[in-house]
């Protein structure tokens, strides 16, 4: 007998009760205004700790379209943070040179170079600069030594051939490779390192004797991604010395205060799909162990000394914070109560990180020697918001699995029949959803909420969160079992009268445009709308266009087209598409490589030509795998609720127009 029990985990600091203040609604243009703390650094002594604040830019108020721009802070205590960078400086990779002297990557004519700031007071410096743009470094020796990466310069076309018409590309073979460099600020001397492959990242040794590199064989993504090998090599004249011999991804890397170790993340295997195992190698011979093989997922670490570590990890919903030793034991175990930890930067006793919580946008947490404290409030606004229920929610798979996910739900009265539901699902699939700040331009969460739907985010096998069995449940049989838990859950909801079974709606992006797609298509009868976003839709041709068809043969399916051509094409929602009534808008950006464009395109033709349902295909010129500037992202937003509204809500007779009052609006 199927069950399909629902469970609700109210946990401790998720449920928002409303606030005295008269409240409004939380709507798609309160996205411009969210400020989020991003990358996390403590200074050596543990007394400053510097974040980058991001936001996107108010297109509603005039700012020009653009992406995601970053200022610089330093904090000192709890609500005692001020600028240092502005956004214009476009500041990155923070890091401290001591302990009052800040060190980032920014852009010097044209070129990325290295600079500094002493936060007691004078201007920007510039360290060090190189004939291409750094993208990465790390200082050694009391920075008298740099390690940096840069790009080989690009061999120019030959101008007159291009006049000529004699422009090909070589595809897979026309690139450049990254390489790792040492410049001597004493002797003022550069110096090239003559490595085999492509350097994607690296970390010295405190005394810059060794360096560990991550080499992959090309400077292609696919490779990055899962051909990626740590090899050990002499900080002077960069000769290797060992090779740290994992099998699978493989994640940050860094050097204990002595130099005698590397504590890194890794896949345990080829096939499991993320580097989410801590792992301690000797830095001599590179002999590694992992320390949290049955674990649930590490996120982030930080050495606290030679003997130990600061570890974040993600259970399920949440996260906990341990003290870890070299010998696998933990001490100071804490679940994080109310809010969901993100990244950890620690030093002199004291350790910062960044989290968010369900009614908050990520902040700046700190513990200098006790509890952790907020440090950051850049979000205060949001008090005189209306913000939905958000609660985490357990159901058991047809299977006998347990799933769970979160569930945001209106205030006020539950309508009699149960709210109208969209249903978000993450990408990856190796990623989960957190019982954090889960709102966004493509995931409408609270806002959402605001215009009376439930919004599901179910985290189904194969996400993490989890340990790697459960990461590895959707193996060799996607998108069915995993799938089916979406389904499943939305079940459970129902049978408890929290939704409307007949006006659920599914969106999601990538993966989650797969599940979307697979939802409007092969599990039609359960969706009555769906927004599907630079998706797989043809796995025959996704493997043939996109940039990484080892990684998800490998790490995901198991097996490859070539032999299994009928699992792929059964496993298509193209494949399914006769089967389709459900109303799909299906969205891409025009310069995805990771998901070929065309994978909307041939969904689209297929709904089109059974006509069943209504379908729209919009595309974003310049956009990527999901979009990045402001105008696109605020674009889809409308788009999304204008199509559960119409197919939820409304009668759904017709497709709405294609055009946006709101941006017509704008323009005007």
């Amino acid at each position: 007998m199927r069950r399909t029990t629902l469970a609700l985990a109210f946990m401790a600091g998720t449920m928002l009760t409303a606030h005295a203040a008269a409240e409004t609604p939380l709507t798609p243009e309160d996205m411009f205004k969210v400020r989020h703390v991003g990358s996390v650094t403590m200074s050596p002594d543990g007394s400053h700790v510097a974040y980058t604040l991001s936001r996107m830019p108010d297109i509603l108020n005039g700012e020009d379209n653009g992406s995601s721009s970053s200022e610089v802070l330093i904090a000192t205590a709890a609500g005692q943070s001020r600028i240092y960078l502005s956004a214009d400086v476009g500041a990155y990779s923070l890091g401290w040179k001591d302990e009052t002297t800040l060190t980032y990557l920014a852009s010097d004519d044209g070129k990325t170079a290295l600079f500094t700031l002493d936060i007691t007071g004078g201007a920007p410096q510039k360290l060090f600069s190189f004939d291409e743009s750094i993208r990465s470094y790390d200082l050694a020796d009391d920075g008298k030594v740099i390690f940096f990466s840069a790009r080989d310069a690009s061999d120019p076309k030959d101008k007159q051939l291009e006049k000529m018409g004699f422009d090909a590309n070589i595809i897979d073979e026309d690139y450049s490779f990254t390489r790792l460099y040492r410049y001597d600020a004493t002797a003022g001397e550069t110096t090239s390192f003559d490595l085999e492959g492509q350097v994607s990242s690296f970390d010295a040794s405190a005394d810059g004797d060794r360096v560990v590199v991550a080499l992959a064989p090309t400077p292609l993504v696919g490779d990055d991604i899962i051909n990626r090998t740590y090899h050990i090599i002499d900080g002077d004249d960069g000769d290797v010395q060992s090779v740290i011999d994992t099998k699978g991804k493989i994640g940050k890397a860094e050097f204990s205060p002595d130099g005698r170790r590397i504590a890194f993340l890794a896949g345990v295997d080829r096939q499991d799909p993320i580097a989410h195992t801590l792992a301690v190698a000797n830095a001599r011979n590179g002999e590694f162990t992992f320390l949290t093989k049955d674990l649930a997922d590490q996120v982030d670490f930080a050495w606290a000394d030679n003997g130990s570590l600061h570890l974040l990890t993600h259970r399920g919903t949440g996260s906990e914070y341990a003290r870890m030793s070299l010998s696998g034991q933990s001490s100071g175990d804490t679940v994080h109560e109310g809010y969901v930890a993100r990244s950890i930067s620690a030093a002199g006793g004291s350790y910062a990180i960044a989290a968010d919580a369900p009614d908050r946008p990520r902040a700046l947490y700190v513990s200098q020697g006790g509890d952790l404290s907020k440090w950051t409030r850049h979000n205060d606004w949001l008090a005189d918001k209306t913000l939905g229920n958000q609660e985490v929610v357990t159901w058991t798979a047809r299977d006998g699995i347990e799933i769970e996910g979160l569930l945001i739900t209106p205030k006020g009265r539950k309508p009699s029949r149960g709210w109208p539901m969209i249903t978000v699902v993450h990408g990856g699939p190796e990623a989960h959803y957190s019982n954090g700040w889960v709102t966004g331009y493509s995931t409408p969460g609270h806002f959402g909420a605001a215009s009376g739907y439930a919004v599901f985010y179910p985290n189904y096998r194969g996400s993490t969160g989890r340990g790697v069995d459960f990461a590895k449940l959707d193996h060799l049989d996607p998108p069915a079992a995993e799938f089916n838990d979406i389904v499943d859950g939305i079940e459970a909801l129902a049978e408890a009268g929290t939704i409307n079974k007949d006006k659920v709606g599914i969106t999601g992006g990538s993966y989650g445009g797969y599940a979307s797609a697979w939802g409007a298509t092969a599990l039609s009868e359960h969706f009555a709308a769906a927004v599907v976003f630079v998706a797989l839709t043809d796995l025959i041709s996704f493997s043939g266009t996109t940039d990484i068809p080892e990684e998800m043969s490998d790490s995901h399916f198991q097996m490859y087209p070539e032999g299994n051509w009928q699992t792929y094409l059964e496993q298509s929602p193209v494949y399914h598409a006769a089967n389709s009534k459900t109303p799909t808008l299906i969205l891409h950006g025009e310069a995805d490589p990771r998901v070929h464009p065309s994978q909307s395109l041939e969904l689209f033709r297929y709904l089109k030509r059974v006509g069943q349902a209504p379908v729209r295909l919009v595309t974003y010129p310049g956009e990527g795998h999901g979009n990045r500037r402001a105008a696109a992202q605020y674009d889809y937003s409308l788009r999304l609720m204008r199509w559960m509204d119409t197919f939820l809500k409304g009668d759904g007779e017709e497709m709405p127009g294609h055009e946006l009052d709101k941006v017509r609006a704008l323009a005007k």
